[in-house]
């Protein structure tokens, strides 16, 4: 049976929204999986780290009916052949694929947890995800995605929608 799984995607080296959308597009091929919805692109400030260019962040909405290990697999996969390099945890990345929240699941293992732990603190998440699913329910905190939204402080947490017309630098 198909479940509904939320991926955040984000880019911040090379062409970053290119990036964003060549990853969306594998997504959709995975076997099993299908791409529903798709928030708008957002240029957005790094978190937690100084130093580093903007991000370019957006969310998709999934079909999936393969398990959130297999997908993850998969995510990981797609990083690695477009170019990621993981050294250090944060570092800049040409895509970054985290699954949010699949299903009603929720489940804390090393190499996977649901719903993904900080996404409620990031307005780089929840600007994107509310904007394609504002009544989703946040399977721990009991809160929709708007409601979580909103209740984020004003902090540096820029969030601003690209034009995807644009070029993206």
């Amino acid at each position: 049976m198909a479940k509904t799984a939320y991926i955040a995607i984000g880019s911040n080296l090379g062409d970053k929204l290119s990036n964003c959308l060549q990853a969306v597009g594998l997504i959709d091929r995975i076997a099993g999986c299908r791409v529903t919805a798709r928030s708008d692109f957002f240029r957005t400030a790094p978190v937690g780290v100084t130093g580093h260019d903007w991000y370019v962040n957006g969310v998709i909405e999934i079909s999936a009916e393969i398990s959130a290990h297999q997908l993850l697999r998969v995510l990981l996969s797609i990083e690695n052949d477009m170019g990621r390099v993981r050294v250090k945890k944060w570092d800049p990345r040409t895509i970054d694929l985290d699954i949010l929240l699949f299903g009603k699941e929720t489940m804390e293992e090393e190499s996977l947890i649901i719903p993904h732990p900080l996404m409620h603190l990031r307005r780089f998440v929840l600007a994107p995800i509310a904007q394609i699913a504002p009544d989703l329910i946040h399977p721990v905190l009991n809160k929709t995605m708007k409601q979580l939204l909103e209740g984020l402080g004003e902090d540096d947490q820029s969030v601003i929608r690209i034009n995807e017309g644009q070029k993206e630098k």
